[in-house]
């Protein structure tokens, strides 16, 4: 006989810059709403706290990590935070979700595997810029989870030299039950823009949630906040369709139940 297992989810579409003050202070509004709808784990977008690069102060973003973490401890959320970081360990710069448990201890960090580069050979873009690691599984809240950061769910042929490993359907096979997915699109606001990379990322979200049977929580950068995102932020379930999703545009916030079948 089996149980379920919920775990409640919250996502931030906030407009991610290079300005890390601004950066905290949008962090810090989520975390807020996050904790006002008694969510267990809140996701950021791609370089929510560094802002998107490889070059930032490290000792700034250190003194940001510490206070973020410590507002989302305060508030008994835990957090797949996305941010750039400088790891002491190897001193390489990993973009990364950085998986932090509601007591304020790091869990682990998934590192974005399919970095955006060109077919040159060899190939130029911020491959050449982050660092990988391989592909794993986290504990949190209860649930075994995976991260994922834009294009490692996508594989954007366009801009992927390396092709497709299809990496949500290796978390499923590990184990994963839900894909915790940040992401910080281009976009220009022109027909492109609308018509082909916004049905392209959505379309791939659906897919391949439904063909893992996972759970995926997705939250896209809203900068430049004059234009729409350049995917949909929300929840999508194991079939395929959205729980939830936020408006295309600006910041939002969102939070979901997801209940999932576990052993008995």
């Amino acid at each position: 006989m089996s149980h379920s297992l919920e775990i409640r989810v919250a996502g931030a579409q906030i407009a991610v810059t290079n300005d890390i003050p601004s950066n905290v202070a949008a962090i810090g509004r989520a975390i807020e709403f996050a904790a006002a709808e008694g969510a267990d784990v809140l996701l950021t977008p791609e370089g929510s706290l560094s802002g998107y690069r490889a070059r930032f102060d490290q000792d700034e973003v250190t003194v940001a990590l510490e206070q973020v973490t410590r507002a989302a401890t305060a508030a008994g959320v835990a957090l797949a935070l996305g941010t750039c970081f400088n790891e002491p360990d190897d001193g390489r710069c990993y973009n990364q979700v950085r998986f932090v448990d509601r007591s304020g201890g790091l869990v682990g960090f998934h590192a974005k595997i399919l970095r955006c580069g060109s077919h040159d050979d060899p190939p130029k873009g911020e491959i050449n810029e982050f660092a990988a690691r391989p592909l794993r599984t986290f504990g949190l809240s209860g649930m075994i989870v995976g991260g994922l950061i834009c294009n490692d769910l996508w594989a954007n042929p366009a801009c992927t030299p390396g092709g497709d490993p299809h990496l949500t359907q290796q978390l499923s096979r590990r184990g994963a039950r839900i894909v915790f997915h940040a992401v910080n699109g281009g976009r220009d606001g022109g027909r492109w823009s609308r018509e082909v990379w916004w049905p392209f990322h959505e379309t791939n979200l659906r897919v391949r949630a439904c063909s893992g049977r996972l759970w995926i929580v997705t939250v896209d950068s809203c900068h430049p906040v004059d234009q729409p995102c350049s995917a949909p932020s929300g929840v999508v379930s194991p079939d395929g369709e959205w729980a939830v999703r936020s408006k295309p545009q600006g910041e939002a916030f969102f939070a979901h139940t997801i209940e999932i079948e576990g052993p008995g």
